[in-house]
């Protein structure tokens, strides 16, 4: 059940009226929000519905004792058994034989239990007290596919609390789903189907100029698909009165790498920042070198976690080489940041722009050949447009237009919207429906991170 579909709306719906309908039994609103998390994922296959319960008791159970536990080798031996039982997930469902691999990943709901056990040994955070507002925490289903990657001692904190969602909530999570919408179907997926999938398939078909448009525009492509997803789940949320962290700040404005990754799939950027990075061995040895290290290490490893191909692993190792380049430079100007020069930060913005992309197409191609293939073309320097439609290009300009916009024309369209009459919220969603029913009929394509 994508969440850009009609019947994922009609879900959505049901969860909502069945939820705030409850709403005065805390118990009541709670086991609505259990039955939609474990429907959505009986919607995919019924062996989730014994996985995910029983992983998620088992984290709860390794929580408590974490908390009650002062014998700290009992202590590593429980957060030790989380994390091998949650990547141990991940592995079978991802890298296990064709015939064993279940339709949904768990990469993301695995990624949030991990935070839950690890706060706790750490000392970050409380277990929770109550079994109920665990199970729909570890399961919420607008994160279930593609995040945002959110901690659960803040899910846990929110849904122990009485209910509340005020018009103004209301009418901000709408926006948000209907934003979400115009990004991934009206956006990503147009530009995937007219010119970037066939490149990506076929570079030899194309002319330099078309591979190297190809490639640009798939970078807008991932970024409407991705940021597309956040926002249905973010509002989705919220239609509950579930604030998620945002996972998107305008990325492609970056000024270095790092800058990069402090606006790209946040949530994952600080995940593994925080629970992997800091976790790996020589941080607070004297041999700085280690610093870089375990950058590369931390990036080719969260490139690997897309998959087991050499394209991911090239594609981490390039974003951690950046990063380890862009320390250096900070250590070599003991962490100032001078201010650059307007034009002197444009330069910085279009080198890392082209930076990203270049590790794109080692994310997005099929195999090692097919990269060196769109890298060849591009190399070509032939210049035909020939395949490069006006519409293409018309719906490529408003993404790029849309995406470097400045940030204050989103926060006065989202107030226009909340302070518009319900009825002509209703009509704007209304429109959005027909443009999702007549796209499901002509076939819209899966959520890119949703494989993941």
């Amino acid at each position: 059940m994508l969440l850009s579909s009609s019947p994922y709306f009609i879900f959505l719906i049901a969860v909502f009226f069945a939820f705030w309908m409850a709403a005065r039994s805390r118990m009541a609103s709670l086991a609505a929000i259990l039955l939609a998390n474990y429907f959505f994922y009986a919607r995919w296959d019924l062996a989730y519905l014994a996985l995910i319960p029983i992983a998620s008791t088992i984290d709860f159970l390794i929580g408590r004792a974490l908390e009650s536990s002062r014998h700290n080798l009992i202590r590593r031996l429980l957060v030790t058994l989380s994390i091998a039982m949650n990547i141990g997930l991940i592995a079978a469902l991802k890298y296990a034989p064709s015939s064993w691999v279940l339709p949904l990943g768990v990469s993301f709901y695995a990624f949030q239990s991990l935070t839950y056990t690890i706060d706790i040994y750490r000392r970050d955070a409380a277990a929770c007290p109550s079994y109920l507002v665990y199970l729909c925490s570890a399961s919420f289903f607008p994160t279930t596919l593609a995040g945002p990657i959110t901690r659960l001692s803040s899910l846990t904190s929110q849904m122990s609390k009485s209910p509340s969602l005020d018009p103004q909530d209301g009418g901000a999570a709408l926006f948000r789903i209907g934003l979400g919408l115009i990004k991934k179907l009206l956006i990503a997926d147009y530009l995937a189907q007219h010119l970037i999938d066939r490149v990506f398939d076929t570079p030899k078909l194309y002319s330099g100029g078309e591979v190297l448009i190809g490639v640009y525009a798939y970078a807008f492509q991932l970024y409407y698909d991705f940021s597309g997803y956040t926002d249905i789940a973010i509002g989705s949320a919220g239609l509950l009165g579930i604030k998620l962290p945002p996972n998107f700040n305008r990325p492609y404005i970056a000024e270095n790498i790092a800058d990069f990754w402090r606006r790209w799939h946040i949530t994952l950027s600080n995940w593994l920042r925080d629970y992997l990075y800091f976790s790996l061995p020589g941080l607070r040895s004297r041999w700085k070198i280690f610093t870089y290290l375990n950058l590369i290490v931390t990036m080719t490893l969260g490139g690997l976690w897309h998959g087991p191909t050499a394209g991911f692993a090239i594609w981490g190792l390039i974003h951690g080489t950046g990063l380890a380049g862009v320390r250096w430079l900070q250590v070599l100007r003991n962490n100032r940041r001078p201010r650059p020069e307007p034009a002197l930060r444009l330069l910085r913005i279009i080198v890392t722009f082209n930076f990203v992309c270049f590790g794109w197409i080692f994310f997005r191609a099929q195999n090692f050949t097919t990269a060196w293939d769109i890298l060849d073309r591009i190399g070509s320097l032939t210049w035909s447009f020939a395949n490069v439609t006006p519409s293409f290009l018309f719906i490529l300009a408003i993404a790029v237009l849309a995406h470097y916009v400045p940030q204050n024309w989103y926060k006065v369209s989202l107030n226009f919207y909340v302070r518009t009459p319900y009825y002509v919220q209703a009509g704007f969603l209304a429109i959005l429906a027909v443009a999702i029913h007549y796209v499901a009929a002509t076939g819209a394509a899966p959520f890119i991170y949703t494989r993941f």
